[in-house]
């Protein structure tokens, strides 16, 4: 089986490349909302239901990476699972320069999506191909994945439940 070629892919007809485009723009679109709620709600956010259930212990550590890093933070948060979409909202809501926040998720967009969507569509054609050669062996290395990703959330869990007043 041949890997293809991820610019003449296609998903659901388009061509990657236009998907990665589209999900540039539309992921832009997004953080640039949860920038103008967080600045419209202000304070406010940190007493809605978005702010209770993100926690106000994980909110004051995002302000305090915000304060630290400003629009760098931005840029990072992308990077950082769970964090990508809570700091947008902050960052409204702490006022972050626009013009810097506008930037800083531009990059971000148009360097984390492409290396996401090309490294997942990597990822799981190597796996469909190893399937192809060895059913067997595609479906220990996925069992494997899938017991590395619980045992890491477990001791992840167990570490924060131990630091907890």
């Amino acid at each position: 089986m041949r890997i293809p070629d991820p610019l003449g892919a296609s998903v659901l007809g388009l061509p990657l490349w236009l998907v990665v485009a589209v999900g540039a723009v539309a992921l832009f679109g997004a953080f640039q909302a949860y920038y103008w709620i967080g600045h419209r709600l202000g304070e406010a956010l940190y007493r809605s239901r978005m702010g209770r259930k993100i926690g106000q212990q994980r909110i004051e550590r995002v302000e305090g990476f915000v304060r630290r890093w400003g629009a760098l933070a931005v840029y990072a948060c992308f990077w950082i699972p769970g964090l990508r979409h809570t700091l947008p909202w902050v960052a409204g809501a702490l006022r972050v320069d626009y013009r810097w926040y506008l930037v800083a998720s531009a990059l971000g967009c148009l360097t984390w999506v492409p290396v996401t969507t090309f490294g997942l569509y990597s990822l799981i054609w190597s796996w469909v191909r190893l399937a192809a050669a060895s059913p067997v062996l595609a479906v220990t290395v996925l069992a494997v994945a899938a017991a590395a990703a619980a045992g890491l959330a477990t001791w992840r869990r167990r570490r924060r439940m131990s630091t907890t007043p």
